[in-house]
């Protein structure tokens, strides 16, 4: 009887760590995923304003890079 239980006891162990280990390795898989989701985001974000860029000539990138630096002289003097 003693055998059964501590039989048991080690496969119920062997069971938790594995499953620990598969946690662990599915956190990795969805962080990298999340990393690789990231990147292609922003390349095509980059993609999609060198686009709009040329499309253009330029003028909307000109025109929003007044718009920020406007909003920070605004906000710095507020403070």
């Amino acid at each position: 009887m003693k055998f059964k239980a501590t039989a048991l006891l080690i496969s119920s162990l062997l069971v938790l760590a594995g499953c620990d280990q598969a946690e662990k390795s599915a956190q990795q898989l969805m962080g990298k995923a999340a990393e690789s989701a990231k990147q292609a985001i922003d390349d095509t974000h980059k993609a999609a304003e060198q686009a709009l860029s040329d499309a253009t000539g330029g003028l909307i990138s000109k025109k929003e890079s007044e718009k920020e630096s406007e909003k920070t002289e605004s906000s710095s003097q507020e403070i």
